[in-house]
């Protein structure tokens, strides 16, 4: 794990700097946070891009945030690089028993495979703070769409879930007339509460239809930009001052955009 190998001259390079940059000294798992979580936005928007060079930077400084957090953990004697990938492949091992079963062949006929699987040896594993159980672990800061994609996603691991997408659409219709009536009283927390089960009802939706929600509203932003910059564009050619004409003038505007 050491030597000549990339993370072995990344965890080089970072003790380096440790020793000869102030900056890089007073540098902790906490001051790095911030960073770290920024890397990974940037990291996910050259994915989306597709840009190989782009992935390929991001990609280093995510490393550069590893070896740094392996770095601070071996100057407080807390873990090292063999340590941290041991428990990686031990973790992974256990959780595809199927693969790495006695004589290394995926025999285990009968044992539950692929995601749900790994939801039921995840199940068994303990979780931050000593708990178990199936939604045990999940970072209370994820993005709430992504939490109620992997809140959903664990418990269709252990056979909590819809055979098909017709459930999950009948729940959005089901959901839908009970925002409808909470609606009518105006009752603030009720309204809030009907439209936060309808739109857990639509992310199960986009699951059962193997449709990222995340991907699918970032193209629905993307759409309603472009259209909309269109149709600033297009009433600037005419002489239509947006912000002072009626909103039946401008969805003329926008229809004609989408045409």
């Amino acid at each position: 794990m050491q030597g000549d190998s990339a993370l072995g001259r990344a965890l080089g390079l970072v003790r380096d700097l440790r020793l000869r940059c102030p900056w890089d000294r007073a540098q902790t798992p906490q001051t790095l946070r911030p960073y770290l979580v920024e890397e990974v936005h940037e990291l996910d928007l050259a994915i989306k891009t597709d840009d190989p060079e782009a992935i390929r930077d991001e990609l280093g400084d995510i490393l550069l945030h590893l070896a740094f957090q392996i770095v601070i953990g071996e100057e407080r004697s807390q873990f090292n690089a063999d340590v941290v990938t041991r428990a990686l492949e031990e973790k992974m091992w256990r959780r595809h028993p199927h693969l790495y079963a006695e004589g290394g062949e995926a025999t285990a006929s009968g044992r539950p495979s692929g995601h749900a699987g790994w939801e039921l040896v995840k199940r068994r594993e303990p979780r931050a703070g000593g708990k178990r159980g199936t939604l045990a672990g999940l970072p209370p800061t994820l993005p709430p769409l992504l939490m109620a994609y992997r809140l959903q996603e664990r418990a269709a691991g252990i056979g909590f879930d819809w055979p098909d997408a017709s459930g999950p659409r009948r729940k959005v219709d089901e959901e839908l007339k009970e925002l409808d009536r909470e609606t009518v009283s105006g009752k603030r927390e009720a309204m809030e509460e009907e439209l936060g089960d309808l739109l857990f009802a639509v992310i199960n939706l986009s699951r059962k239809l193997a449709v990222e929600p995340n991907a699918a509203l970032e193209r629905a932003n993307a759409k309603f930009q472009d259209r909309f910059e269109k149709m600033e564009k297009l009433a600037d050619e005419r002489g239509v001052e947006m912000g002072r004409v009626g909103l039946e003038q401008l969805d003329k505007l926008w229809e004609e955009v989408k045409k």
